[in-house]
């Protein structure tokens, strides 16, 4: 069976949605089944990143939420958009809405968190699939703790910085209270002067929890802007390398479970 894996931050700005749509396409690439999940309802954007136009999307977890349709509904295959050979591992991307109406909406009502997660295990297995990745809303709202609830893992990503470490425990603390199976960090835009193992072991000892990647700063991925996924432009920058460690330390763990 597969796995949930909620991917999320305590603040906005971490690279979110950059890093899960990377490390779909990087498991996607040794053969996994993986869907993205945009969650992030208030302000998606991974669609961007995966290659799924505006005029290919009919239904949206948002259409979903708000009860217009089923979630299978709003399932688009992007392997294709991404360069993925027939022969390895497939993408899935369920985009939420850009609609301003459709965002407000979902603002003022909220949506059943509950409804949602039935619905994961059943898309897990019509799509056989491996991983399904959920793109959080950053920070602390009410559907986005259910929903890490729900998860099997929870990688949490934050920068080495002041605000991040303090918000990041709170965030921590919380989901020890709500019993997540397995907890991962992950460091993003690591600067200039400070060291991988430096990171990791300062990360580790203030959190207690195990850090799978720490990864730098980069213009180049800057210079990109959502446009495209990094790793399959830039193969071999030691961004990608940084993510490929994050994606097969995920693939360890499903191979474990």
């Amino acid at each position: 069976m597969g796995r949930t894996v909620s991917v999320h931050s305590y603040r906005g700005g971490t690279g979110k949605s950059n890093i899960t749509a990377n490390l779909a396409y990087l498991l996607a690439s040794r053969g996994q089944r993986v869907a993205v999940l945009d969650t992030d309802i208030q302000s998606p954007g991974v669609h961007l990143i995966l290659g799924l136009k505006a005029q290919r999307i009919v239904h949206t977890l948002s259409d979903f939420v708000l009860g217009r349709c089923e979630l299978a509904e709003t399932v688009y295959d992007v392997s294709r958009q991404i360069g993925l050979d027939p022969s390895e591992g497939q993408v899935y991307l369920l985009p939420s809405s850009m609609a301003v109406d459709d965002i407000s909406r979902v603002i003022a009502e909220g949506y059943d968190v509950s409804r949602l997660g039935r619905e994961f295990r059943r898309l897990m297995d019509e799509l056989a699939l491996d991983f399904l990745f959920l793109d959080t809303h950053p920070g602390l709202n009410r559907e986005t703790l259910l929903t890490i609830a729900v998860s099997d893992d929870l990688v949490v990503l934050l920068r080495p910085d002041t605000q991040d470490y303090h918000g990041t425990a709170v965030l921590l603390e919380v989901a020890n209270r709500l019993r997540v199976p397995r907890i991962r960090m992950v460091v993003n835009k690591m600067v200039n002067g400070m060291t991988p193992e430096n990171v990791r072991a300062h990360v580790q000892a203030a959190y207690g929890q195990a850090v799978i990647g720490v990864l730098p700063l980069d213009e180049d991925m800057a210079i990109m802007g959502s446009r495209d996924l990094f790793s399959r432009v830039h193969p071999r920058h030691p961004l990608t390398m940084a993510l490929n460690d994050v994606a097969n330390h995920l693939l360890d763990l499903e191979q474990d479970h």
